[in-house]
This record gives structure tokens, sequence and C-alpha cells, in this order.
């Protein structure tokens, strides 16, 4: 009797996958997606975003599953997938917004924000808004190594391996990390970290 796909290995999904079998490659995006979803949700600060960001993960390491080690994790592979993600994000985003600031001033007023106004926002949402804030407005170094300690709970030895760091650099940037979160919710609430 086979066992069932939820039943295999990561590597064993991922060779399926390459073999053609698209159900294989499902599975992998079941077990993995949520992780990946958090990540790409603590670099962006913003749910649509962040699936968006998901999806072109999931396409990007599908292109790429023929590159993957099945000796090494599945979910630090696909993490330092996602993470290169973010960054492609964050680096459009930033030319976005330099065109969006570029236009005439007529033009200004059809530009849409979306984001909830403080009076239809419950307190907890306000707050768990800065905390959000605050982990996107991070620094990427210190971001990355944030997310995947923390909310990804991964061991300090997952991190620097998924970063090529060493476990001291790994630990030092959790620490400056913490620090600029804690800083910027005991400030203004200004989403300069």
């Amino acid at each position: 009797m086979r066992p069932s796909l939820a039943d295999r290995g990561d590597a064993e999904l991922a060779e399926l996958a390459l073999a053609g079998q698209q159900a294989a490659y499902g599975e992998l995006m079941r077990r993995h997606r949520d992780g990946v979803y958090r990540l790409a949700r603590g670099h962006a600060g913003d749910a649509t975003e962040a699936l968006d960001i998901t999806q072109e993960t999931f396409i990007s390491a599908f292109a790429a599953l023929a590159r993957y080690d099945g000796a090494r994790p599945f979910r630090l592979w696909i993490a330092r997938i996602a993470i290169n993600k973010c960054h492609d994000w964050a680096r459009r985003r930033a030319v976005r917004r330099f065109f969006t600031f570029a236009r005439p001033m007529e033009e200004a007023a059809t530009v849409a924000d979306n984001g909830p106004t403080p009076e239809e926002a419950m307190q907890s949402q306000a707050l768990l808004a800065r905390i959000h804030a605050a982990i996107a407005a991070l620094p990427a170094n210190l971001k990355d190594v944030l997310l995947l300690r923390t909310i990804e709970g991964m061991s300090q030895a997952e991190v620097a391996q998924t970063l090529g760091l060493s476990e001291k650099a790994v630990e030092t940037r959790l620490y400056r990390a913490r620090q600029k979160l804690a800083e910027f919710l005991r400030g203004d609430g200004s989403t300069r970290v």
C-alpha cells in the first residue's frame, strides 16, 4: 500500500511534483503556505499584499523546484524564496511611492487610502497595526531575523542557515530588532524605526 501524499516527506513530494504530479506540489503548498504568508505579512504590513507575495513565492518555488536540495528542509528553502520576494516587493513599492508622489497635485485627490481610519478601528486592532507597521519599518536584515525566529519559531541555527549568517549574527540582529520595536512602541507611533 502506497502512503498518501499527506504522509510523505517534503523531499519526496518535491520529487513527485517534478515528475508531474501536481497534487504533490499542492500538498507542499498546503503545508507551507501559512508560514510563507506570515513572513510576507510581517514584511508588507498589509494582508492583501502578503497574499500576492505568497502567491509569487510559490510560483517561483515551483519554477525553481529542480534546484531544491532534498537534504535540506523545504521550510528553510521556501522561507528564503519568500524573503527574496518580500525584498523585491519592497523595492517595487519604493519605486511606486516615488511615482505616486511625482504626480501633479490635482491628481493626488484620486489616490485612495484603503486603510481604516482610527475611528473605525478597535483599540486592539490599532495596536496590532502599530506593531505590524513597526515590523514592516525595520531594516530588512533585522526584519528577516525577527520574523523567522519569533513568528516562524525557527531555531537560531535554522535562521542562520536560511540567511547564510552565523548564529552570533542572528542573536545580535534579533536583539537589535527587539530594541527598535520597543523604542517604536514606547514612542509617538511614527513608522520610522
